[in-house]
């Protein structure tokens, strides 16, 4: 009797137990047109709530597990105020991402093995590192998924199991355990700088905010291959003269080291006087072969110090002003940081981006600080009303008149956009022809400089020589 009345209730106590286990969840989607829904949801698990989030053709971009009470449960140290949620749990969710493979289990424990492994991942930061080809990659391929209706989380799981190193899947894996934890797609890229720049996040953040994240990426694409291309060239245009510069040196070393040393006996053992052009060469060699080895110390440790007084804002400021102003060099700065202005504006205006958020993202891509302040002083007075090309019109290092009429009759007829991308192309254009008319100057000059060198080194050896004969008869 009493195992036919427990028998009789066990569905009931099934269904109460399952009801027990159900938890809810507040979520705030993209929808199809691109505003926002925000609503609540029952589910069994977080994946169990993404996948109903998902299955009402929404795109989840935060999800946060809420208690009996209504305020969202302390999971994986998440704080109790929702505003401050996002900003709080990036560090517990990138130290999950590197101590625990699934994303679900969210033990306390888990944090602890994060603060042990990070120095260990802190000393290989440098030979680990996702390399540009990847991040294109990437970028290109979650543009097609989103474009495609796949949810965003789906998306990075594909994403990670496609990624072609495993570098790469470790921070694919990362961006999507993240993304579950309920940050923003921006906020978890902000939170590996090393991999995404900021101009990279802050793109990605203008997408998420109006709607339209797949055109962003497919324009960040676009634009990470040109500046590649762009970058390439310069490299290429510098090789040349660079392996120049290098084989000089070496010459003069091994002439100074090797060579004038034998020479130098001969004049010793004549007891002649040296005309001042060989005196010099050969004090030169013996200083170089006394002192060798600490000029050698001398040159790495004023390197080091140039290079940390460049990393400081103040260094870098001077640095910065002192190459716009050289002669040749400053010209071909501020067009490249021009053309890196205008398609990067260009690209975010013909996505949607409004104008002064555009402006916020581009400024960021010049890349010289002194330029950037001038831009900012630019968009101050957009804010204020004022035309886009009468605004940038005091920044005369960066644009030039016709550059600046051009942007106003565009920004009059209401192509902008367009007309942004279509002076970046001509300017990186021009900027190529620059670039190999200096390299063409460039090889013969060097050549030259070699030549010179060497050719004085000969001929302050050969010239004692002559006089030798007298000291001989």
């Amino acid at each position: 009797m009493f195992i036919a009345s427990l028998w009789s209730k066990l569905p009931v106590l099934i269904a109460r137990n399952a009801l027990t286990r159900m938890a809810t969840f507040q979520y705030r989607a993209l929808q199809t047109d691109g505003t926002i829904a925000e609503g609540v949801i029952d589910a069994g698990g977080r994946q169990e709530a993404l996948r109903q989030v998902a299955a009402r053709g929404l795109r989840p971009l935060n999800l946060a597990e809420r208690t009996n009470g209504g305020a969202p449960a302390p999971r994986a140290s998440t704080p109790p105020a929702p505003k401050a949620a996002p900003q709080k749990n990036t560090t517990p969710a990138s130290a999950k991402s590197t101590s625990a493979p699934a994303p679900a289990s969210a033990t306390p424990p888990t944090p602890a093995p994060a603060k042990t492994a990070a120095p260990f991942n802190l000393s290989f930061a440098r030979t680990e590192k996702v390399t540009a080809r990847a991040l294109e990659n990437f970028t290109r391929l979650l543009a097609s998924l989103l474009a495609a209706g796949v949810p965003l989380s789906r998306a990075l799981v594909i994403l990670c199991k496609e990624a072609s190193t495993p570098v790469a899947s470790a921070k694919w894996r990362e961006i999507h355990d993240r993304v579950v934890d309920g940050m923003t797609l921006a906020n978890a890229m902000a939170a590996s700088p090393e991999t995404f720049p900021r101009v990279y996040v802050a793109m990605v953040e203008a997408g998420e905010t109006g709607g339209f994240l797949d055109v962003v990426l497919n324009q960040i694409a676009d634009f990470q291959a040109r500046e590649k291309e762009m970058r390439s060239k310069v490299m290429t245009a510098l090789l040349y003269p660079t392996i120049l510069l290098v084989l000089a040196i070496g010459v003069l070393v091994f002439l100074l080291v090797f060579f004038i040393p034998r020479f130098q006996m001969i004049f010793t053992g004549f007891g002649a006087s040296l005309p001042l052009l060989t005196q010099m060469i050969v004090s030169t060699s013996e200083i170089l072969r006394a002192y060798g080895l600490f000029l050698v110390l001398g040159i790495l440790i004023a390197f080091y110090l140039l290079r940390s007084w460049f990393v400081s804002e103040k260094g870098r400021r001077a640095w910065e002003g002192g190459i716009l102003r050289a002669p040749v060099v400053g010209p071909l700065v501020a067009q490249f940081a021009m053309s890196r202005f205008c398609r990067m504006l260009g690209t975010l205006l013909g996505a949607g981006v409004p104008l002064i958020n555009g402006l916020n993202v581009a400024r960021r891509s010049i890349g010289n600080q002194i330029l950037v302040d001038a831009v900012s002083n630019s968009i101050d007075r957009v804010k204020e009303g004022k035309s886009l090309g009468s605004s940038l019109g005091e920044c005369r290092t960066l644009f030039a008149g016709s550059t600046l009429e051009m942007i106003s009759v565009a920004e009059e007829s209401g192509k902008l956009d367009a007309e942004l991308v279509r002076i970046a192309n001509v300017t990186e254009g021009d900027l190529d022809r620059q670039l190999k008319t200096a390299v063409a100057l460039a090889e013969p000059l060097m050549l030259f400089l070699i030549a010179g060198f060497i050719g004085t080194i000969f001929i302050g050896m050969v010239i004692p020589i002559f006089t030798l004969q007298d000291h001989i008869k």
